[in-house]
């Protein structure tokens, strides 16, 4: 039997070459994975040879052919035993004249398998917060550049009262900023199985070691010291599940906000709007129909991809859930599929993410008009309140600004210019404790965004200082 050749005359998955990059493919490869595999199986014998239980030859020979991956010789003898790990233990051994013999002496599967899973788990969130890393930063500058840049703010999708573009891009920051830091705890509390054979009581690696003087529990230490990586004190015939979910679901919390990102830019770059605009390139295409169109293809992107991220954390909760007794084998071939989605997926999602930021393009033309035309009507809260405090009846006044809100957003809707300042500083019943000079200051709403700029630049900072940039 050959190794299949995958060409384009095939399905191929998307992520094996459309989405996320290199280096992420790199550590869900099948190569990787298999060189990780006799890594683990050299550091096994190191130890076994340490204590005796092997020849220091044997272990030579396996460090010998550590990178040696044939893997059209492994699918030949996968074909007949119907098991990828023992034809890799088989073709390794045909490699070790000296050594083959002794390959995953003591050991079950899942010892070496979940082991090397662990640790492509542990590069693929360094790759991942490498990437996020770089998110943040573009956020905490654009944030600080923009902290008192006003703008509407939009509840329900209408208009509200203003805000600053700096304290919108705060409110992604902060969950960023969240994500940032689960998935640096998940990275550094990343562990394997350790070595404790077929249920986990470590039964034959207790046999392997009668009369050494060493117990299971320090083998297993010297073993995973090797590999720079802790073991769960307790497992079955894997390590736990739930760690697959924590993982996923950490990088489908960082999706969420993304998805968010991305959507409010969707929304901010429809023409009503106008105001925020992602990258367009100068000889880029937005429709095969309308050449006029600039489609938001990677805001578009980033939720599409987002959506699918978001639904695979269930796949890893049955899998933790389901682990039945000392272990079932129904999670095998889906987490041959969710791991390596799952971080291409985010892997991509930061990218364009950061590619995102880096083009973004505010329109301060659409942003100064839409403050224009619909920040008059917040700014009447100021007019109110103040009138108040002169001594006017809340009620009253209340009244008053609602009826002329009323009639000049008819105004609006029409096109025409919003006449709400003119009308209240002409109203008697008003002026009457408010100046119209004062009235047009308060109704000036560019000065009506409370502490949004501070506390932008408040959140900036914890950015940096969170992901240690000066």
């Amino acid at each position: 039997m050959k190794t299949p050749a995958f060409t384009h005359d095939t399905y191929l998955n998307p992520f094996t070459w459309r989405y996320g990059s290199s280096e992420m493919r790199h550590i869900w490869s099948e190569v990787y994975k298999r060189r990780l595999w006799r890594r683990i199986w050299v550091a096994l014998a190191e130890v076994q040879a340490e204590i005796g239980v092997i020849t220091q030859e044997q272990v030579e020979d396996l460090r010998a052919h550590m990178e040696d991956i044939d893997l059209q010789r492994a699918a030949e003898i996968e074909a007949d035993i119907h098991h990828d790990l023992m034809a890799e233990v088989r073709t390794y051994a045909e490699q070790c004249p000296v050594g083959g013999g002794i390959i995953h002496l003591g050991a079950t599967s899942m010892d070496i398998e979940d082991n090397a899973d662990a640790l492509r788990l542990r590069e693929a969130l360094d790759i991942i917060l490498i990437r996020l890393r770089e998110v943040l930063h573009l956020l905490a500058d654009l944030i600080e550049r923009e902290a008192e840049h006003v703008c509407m703010g939009f509840t329900h999708l209408q208009p509200a009262e203003p805000t600053t573009v700096g304290y919108r891009l705060a409110g992604y920051g902060q969950d960023l900023l969240a994500d940032w830091e689960s998935l640096s705890r998940l990275r550094e509390h990343i562990r394997g199985k350790g070595f404790k054979g077929a249920v986990g009581t470590s039964a034959s690696y207790a046999e392997l070691l009668r009369g050494t003087g060493i117990t299971p529990q320090e083998f297993e230490k010297r073993v995973m010291a090797r590999l720079s990586l802790d073991a769960y004190p307790v497992t079955h015939q894997t390590y736990p599940r739930r760690q697959d979910w924590e993982v996923v679901s950490a990088l489908a919390s960082m999706g969420m906000t993304l998805y968010r990102l991305a959507f409010d830019l969707r929304v901010l770059q429809s023409p009503p709007f106008g105001e925020w605009q992602e990258p367009f390139g100068r000889t880029q295409v937005g429709s095969s129909a309308m050449p006029f169109k600039r489609n938001p293809i990677h805001a578009e992107n980033m939720n599409s991809l987002a959506r699918f991220l978001a639904a695979l954390p269930r796949v890893m909760w049955d899998n933790a859930a389901h682990s039945l007794l000392e272990r079932t084998l129904d999670d095998s071939a889906n987490r041959r599929l969710v791991l390596p989605e799952a971080f291409l997926a985010a892997d991509e999602l930061l990218r364009r993410c950061a590619r995102v930021l880096k083009g973004l393009r505010l329109n301060e033309t659409a942003i100064a008009r839409n403050v224009y035309i619909y920040g008059t009507f917040a700014a009447t809260e100021r007019v109110l309140m103040e009138a108040v405090r002169n001594g006017a009846n809340r009620q009253t006044i209340h009244e008053i600004i609602r009826e002329y809100s009323m009639q000049a957003w008819r105004d609006v809707q029409e096109g025409k210019d919003n006449p709400l300042v003119e009308m209240l500083c002409r109203d008697e019943r008003l002026t009457r404790w408010l100046s119209p000079a004062r009235i047009r200051r308060l109704m000036d709403v560019r000065e009506y965004v409370g502490d949004a700029p501070q506390r932008a630049r408040g959140l900036a900072a914890e950015i940096r200082r969170s992901i240690h940039i000066d």
